[in-house]
Parts: structure tokens; C-alpha cells; sequence
């Protein structure tokens, strides 16, 4: 099974490709970056464009991508909605299963504790994926944690 995971953002929207068989294996991280000095329609489109391809390199079978719970600044909160809408749409185009983790969800599936520290989940992702060096950009950790708990949470049931 090949699963993606996916952390939405409309500057940088950060991807992990995990497999699954015979054991968990590290397939690809990396980021989708949009300028800066694009319009916001321009920036969700080239967005569209990376998903697109990442899709079709991987053929994922499971996408988990980060659940928007809690947003202190509504002006980070409104372009992360907007690139997850962008997400959601290429997943519903895929007709791909998807699953959906707050970051304390993924935190408890990758370290056991759902408060662990960003770094503390970079050193799980080397060591569960057997990385030589910490996973960067933190977007593309992130994605890489999603996509582990994703693994974790499909083998036990949950």
C-alpha cells in the first residue's frame, strides 16, 4: 500500500510517501512551493499542478492529510483552508481513500505522546523510515508523520 501524506499550505504545502508492504519504507518527502508574489489563484493552481503529479508518480491508496482544528491568527487559517480545499479536490478527482489526523493525532501515532515536540517527531520519522539524516523541510516531517500514522492507524483497525 502506498500512502501520502500531505501537509497543506498555500506557500509551502509539505508531502511524505510512505509503503507499506512488506514492511513501512520510506518512498519520498519533499515540498510543493508556490512565489510569494503570486495571486492566491495562481499559487492554489500551482498547487493543483504538484498534487496532480505527485499523484501520478505514486499512485497513493491512502491519502492522510492534516485536520485543521485550531487556528490563533485567522490570517494563517484562511490560506491553509484554502490549499487543503485544493488537496481534498485532487483526492476527490483520484477517487483515493483519505484519512484525517490533527497534529496530536499524528504526534501519538508516530511517538506515543500527542504533545511531542516537533523535533522529537523528526527523530521518530529517521528512526521508524531508517532516514540517515532528520527529514526537511519540517512541512515535509510533518507529511511523513501524517502518512506513518496513517500506516499505523489502517494496521491496527482504527
Amino acid at each position: 500500500m502506498v500512502i501520502l501524506g500531505i501537509d497543506p499550505g498555500t506557500a509551502t504545502t509539505g508531502y511524505g510517501v510512505v509503503e507499506t508492504t512488506p514492511k513501512l519504507t520510506w518512498a519520498a518527502h519533499g515540498t510543493i512551493d508556490t512565489p510569494k508574489n503570486k495571486p492566491a489563484k495562481d499559487r492554489l493552481l500551482l498547487l493543483e499542478q504538484g498534487l496532480r503529479q505527485l499523484f501520478k508518480k505514486y499512485r497513493p491508496d491512502l491519502l492522510c492529510v492534516e485536520r485543521l482544528y485550531f487556528f490563533k491568527n485567522a490570517k494563517t487559517a484562511l490560506p491553509v483552508s484554502e490549499a487543503k480545499g485544493v488537496v481534498l479536490l485532487v483526492a476527490a478527482h483520484t477517487n483515493v481513500s483519505l484519512r484525517e489526523f490533527t497534529p496530536l493525532q499524528a504526534k501519538m501515532a508516530v511517538t506515543g505522546y500527542g504533545k511531542a515536540q516537533k523535533i522529537q517527531v523528526q527523530r521518530m520519522v529517521q528512526q521508524i523510515l531508517g532516514l540517515t539524516a532528520l527529514p526537511r523541510p519540517d512541512d515535509a516531517a510533518d507529511a511523513l508523520a501524517l502518512a506513518i500514522a496513517g500506516s499505523v492507524l489502517t494496521r491496527s483497525g482504527k
